[in-house]
């Protein structure tokens, strides 16, 4: 169930480069010769061309603050610094919601990492054993505690996404309690201790609308870095005669669709009526695909 790509936010272009990582000699080389993307509160700054790109920062004049190695491409190393924006004639702050989609293969990835790792790093400065603060190591890859000399790895929380089908021209969608009318999404939820994807699938959709799915498929992944999650997109199958409605308090409204009035859709934040979420999530991806027969 694909439209042809991958998902917005799933794309890369540069090599992560981890054997540099690990090389302290290594990375101070790379940093002489580095760009750097400026990160502040998941935001960069972004030059509005007739194909959005990523400002790139050559070390030597980048601001102060810890460095994260996102690794090399074609013209050499890449790193992220958190730190305030500057301004650049031509260039907005924009985030992953606003230009990930626009963006391309390589500003892409580069983005996603950026702020993914530049969200733990702020979200995670102490040591989870001892509360001691800790300091990054292996090019910001890692947290070290330098008080019981325990490594600390970024956090990835796994959640699955389903496109419920019938199995002919009808979906399901669900429209969260906070979201105005007309406003409808697949439905999403986290991966419970000790539960596999798939019965993580099967477990949400009876808990949020309350019919049970069988024919759980994988779809497709993507990272979404809001704050660490990594959707994990599946399709599932539910009896045309269900009646889907919102059992868990996490839904307002949930209800069947057909191709014909999803096609005839919005995106979020766009005209009235029944609108889909924009193709920087993997819902746009999931609802997409099916549109399309998958």
């Amino acid at each position: 169930m694909s439209s042809g790509s991958r998902p917005a936010l799933s794309r890369a272009g540069v090599d992560r480069d981890a054997a540099t990582r690990d090389d302290p000699a290594a990375l101070d080389l790379a940093w002489s010769t580095a760009r750097v993307l400026v990160v502040e509160d998941g935001s960069a700054l972004v030059l509005e061309e007739e194909r959005p790109r990523l400002v790139l920062t050559p070390s030597a004049d980048a601001p102060d603050g810890d460095r994260v190695y996102l690794g090399r491409d074609a013209e050499g190393p890449l790193f992220a610094v958190a730190a305030p924006l500057g301004r650049r004639l031509g260039a907005r702050k924009l985030g992953l919601r606003e230009v990930g989609a626009l963006l391309d293969d390589h500003d892409a990835g580069l983005l996603v990492h950026a702020v993914g790792v530049t969200n733990w790093h702020a979200a995670h400065p102490h040591c989870s054993r001892c509360g001691a603060p800790t300091e990054p190591v292996r090019g910001g890859s890692v947290r070290r505690c330098p008080t019981d000399g325990s490594d600390h790895f970024p956090r990835t929380d796994p959640a699955v996404i389903m496109l419920v089908h019938d199995g002919a021209d009808r979906c399901v969608l669900g429209r969260q309690a906070a979201w105005p009318e007309g406003r409808f999404s697949t439905l999403a939820g986290f991966v419970e201790p000790g539960e596999s994807a798939e019965q993580a699938v099967v477990r949400e959709v009876g808990e949020e609308v309350g019919v049970a799915v069988t024919d759980v498929r994988y779809v497709d992944s993507q990272p979404w870095p809001f704050p660490s999650s990594l959707m994990l997109g599946f399709s599932a199958r539910c009896e045309p005669d269900a009646v889907p409605a919102p059992a868990d308090g996490e839904l307002a409204e949930a209800r069947w669709f057909d191709r014909e009035e999803l096609r005839a859709a919005g995106t979020w934040g766009t005209g009235r009526g029944v609108q889909t979420p924009s193709s920087v999530s993997i819902a746009w991806h999931l609802i997409t695909g099916w549109l399309e027969g998958a």
